[in-house]
């Protein structure tokens, strides 16, 4: 788990319009507040990383997410609450006032109510969903360590949260929430 004076320096560095490094399920990920323009731009010159392709957001619970989401179905709505097996980021439809630097040139916004302890209490503590992207710079591997993560990007991120991934391997499934499909496999 990770300490509350760790979550509090993590919460700060996040209001305070900060990068951080944390574990997720798979790999280590870089991530801010979504509304924090600076930040994104941040992280996109830190990946060089095209701004079209838009960014995950993971979150605690739905209530996170919900200023983001357009108008979802039930049936779409109960595969964002399913817990599966290995975890799952969704593609659903973007709300209108969900911001261009998140959704990219989409109209969808890729979203996931994480279950790794240390994702859920980064975003309980800063009471906001959060951007997430894999550590990495773009063409690389992502970061599976916080070692890994210093080397790659040095002190440019703000904070590097201590624990361990979820040992899925890799990123996570992403899948079009309306109809199930699978448009990227997850590690095997």
């Amino acid at each position: 788990m990770i300490s509350r004076h760790t979550l509090r320096r993590a919460s700060g560095v996040l209001a305070a319009g900060g990068v951080i490094a944390y574990p997720t399920e798979g790999v280590f990920g870089l991530g801010c507040l979504p509304e924090n323009v600076i930040a994104i731009q941040r992280i996109l010159d830190m990946k060089n990383r095209k701004p079209d392709l838009g960014f995950v957001l993971v979150a605690s619970s739905i209530d996170q997410l919900l200023p983001y989401l357009g108008r979802l179905g039930d049936k779409t709505m109960a595969r964002l609450l399913a817990q599966e097996k290995a975890p799952v980021t969704w593609v659903v439809a973007a709300s209108a006032d969900a911001p261009r630097w998140i959704t990219g040139d989409r109209d969808t916004i890729a979203v996931r109510i994480s279950q790794h302890p240390i994702v859920r209490a980064l975003c309980e503590a800063a009471d906001s969903a959060l951007v997430s992207t894999s550590a990495n710079i773009s063409g690389r591997p992502p970061a599976s360590s916080r070692l890994a993560v210093r080397r790659m990007f040095g002190g440019l991120v703000d904070m590097i949260t201590p624990g361990e991934t979820g040992g899925l391997g890799g990123p996570t499934e992403l899948r079009d929430a309306d109809t199930g499909k699978v448009l990227r496999a997850g590690p095997r």
